[in-house]
């Protein structure tokens, strides 16, 4: 018989989600339901209700005997290999159009210079240039025009745009520009998500500075909505703390604190999983370990070296480049539910897309 109060460890990935529950004397039970990617919440109440069920006891009341709820997600990242987040616009100081696209000129494997560099999120026809310039000791060059932000709002509006990221040069020693560049856009575009590079990487390095901020915007419709109708209803069905995250760093956070930042989530699922490689570690007596997930849609390799995970604050998501603190963890696009296809030249194609929590064959081959 468990003994409340509870704890709760939840995570979500592309084809399950996964239940722990700890009662107050430390013993384990885990429950497992189908994800439901159309509305992630969902999976989540499942497995509550699995839990719930085994306790012989109604939602509301198993909630309301937890003290503690902490959640792990790799949505955020199933959203970045999958290619499913907003449309994004960008606006970047005049004549740094194209920063994002160039990159930083160089392959990751100069011996491999056949791979393609991976799309693109922002067309550049969404990456839009305002007038103003500050200097690398914050001294403003050009003033700000606010006419150039009402400018590119008029072709956000038309084409669609979700969400906007702001990458000005030399924001991180003066970020004034971006600050008043995203209050002209909240006034002309209410209803568009927009974050600053100032807010979520104020650091020196341009590209990957860019590259940080336009995955927070990209992910951000699909993640922010999903956490705060998550923690609405188990507010509602009885939960009597707030739902805690996991962020890459492996540390716990606020559904309050992560909406300006999503992109932190990015590694939430396998970043929990450090604390297992710890465990294990002590239990073999093993300081050097290696931690293999994989998922449905994603797979993640974690190396605990004399007793330590690596930490950093650059990570690399399917080519994509972010200045986040991580923990240090390498991700590729496949799984165990990871599609095949043929392109149109006939060759065979795996991923990104993952059957999620319904697979099975279609009848037909898929074409691309």
């Amino acid at each position: 018989m468990l003994v409340a109060p509870y704890r709760v460890g939840v995570d979500i990935g592309g084809t399950f989600t996964d239940l722990v529950l700890v009662d107050a004397r430390g013993a384990v039970r885990a429950f497992k339901a189908p994800s439901v990617p159309s509305d992630p919440t969902e999976g989540v109440l499942s497995a509550v209700g699995l839990a719930a069920d085994a306790l012989a006891m109604d939602v509301k009341t198993f909630l309301s005997s937890t003290e503690l709820f902490v959640h792990g997600s790799t949505i955020a990242t199933n959203t970045l290999l999958e290619k499913k987040g907003a449309k994004v616009g960008l606006l970047v100081t005049e004549g740094f159009r194209d920063s994002l696209e160039i990159r930083r000129s160089i392959r990751e494997n100069v011996w491999d210079h056949r791979r393609p560099f991976p799309e693109v999120l922002v067309p550049r026809y969404l990456r839009l240039p305002v007038t103003e310039r500050v200097e690398h000791d914050g001294t403003v060059r050009i003033p700000f025009d606010p006419k150039s932000v009402t400018a590119a709002a008029r072709v956000f509006a038309e084409e669609g745009v979700e969400a906007v990221a702001i990458c000005f040069l030399h924001s991180y020693a003066n970020p004034e520009h971006e600050r008043a560049a995203k209050a002209e856009l909240k006034k002309l575009l209410s209803d568009v998500w927009v974050t600053t590079s100032s807010e979520i990487s104020p650091t020196i390095g341009e590209y990957e500075r860019t590259s940080t901020t336009v995955v927070n915007a990209y992910v951000s419709r699909r993640v922010v909505p999903y956490l705060e109708n998550l923690a609405a209803r188990l507010a509602v069905l009885g939960l009597p703390r707030k739902l805690l995250m996991i962020q890459s760093n492996g540390g716990a956070i606020s559904i309050d604190e992560i909406g300006h930042a999503p992109a932190s989530l990015v590694l939430s699922g396998p970043a929990a999983g450090v604390g297992s490689l710890k465990f294990f570690g002590q239990d073999t007596g093993s300081e050097h370990l290696i931690s293999i997930e994989v998922g449905g849609t994603s797979c993640d390799v974690t190396l605990m070296e004399h007793g330590m995970v690596s930490m950093t604050d650059q990570i690399v998501v399917d080519g994509y480049h972010l200045n986040i603190p991580s923990v240090d963890i390498y991700t590729v696009g496949a799984g165990g539910g990871t599609i095949a296809s043929v392109d149109g030249a006939g060759l065979l194609k795996a991923g990104p897309e993952g059957a999620g929590s319904t697979p099975g064959p279609t009848g037909r081959v898929r074409r691309w």
